[in-house]
């Protein structure tokens, strides 16, 4: 995937606030989450799918601790970026934090509670049907 100069430039970079493209908050979400050592990162596109969204990224964090981390920091990158209206769930036990940012939902597991949840098996029927995965990490 190209990135757009946008989706290029320093992360203290606003983006417009009127338009901001998936794929640059997908950029920005994948390079954030492997600086910060998020390990098996899912993308998984959901276009033509679901209203809910045009992509989700799953990723683990090691430990309670690493998993709030990455969290928080993707969290300052996407408003440092001018992503509005990102709402954040699960930041107090982080087994489980999901954060909404438009077009892109990232969820940041724990190890045991990603496996217990398998959350990509859930979206396993979107994928047959034509959607992209990628693995990183």
């Amino acid at each position: 995937m190209a990135l757009s100069a946008a989706a290029s430039t320093p992360a203290t970079a606003p983006v417009s606030e009127a338009r901001y493209d998936a794929e640059e908050i997908l950029a920005l979400v994948l390079a954030r989450l492997e600086d910060d050592k998020a390990e098996d990162i899912v993308s998984i596109e959901l276009r033509g799918k679901t209203t809910i969204a045009d992509y989700m990224v799953v990723a683990t964090g090691r430990s309670q601790r690493h998993a709030g981390a990455v969290a928080e920091h993707l969290v300052e990158a996407l408003k440092a970026r001018g992503v509005k209206g990102i709402r954040v769930e699960g930041m107090p036990a982080c087994d489980w934090v999901l954060i909404d940012a438009s077009d892109v939902i990232v969820h940041i597991f724990q190890p045991e509670v990603r496996g217990f949840y398998n959350i990509e098996k859930m979206w396993s029927g979107a994928l047959a049907s034509g959607s992209s995965r990628t693995t990183r990490g």
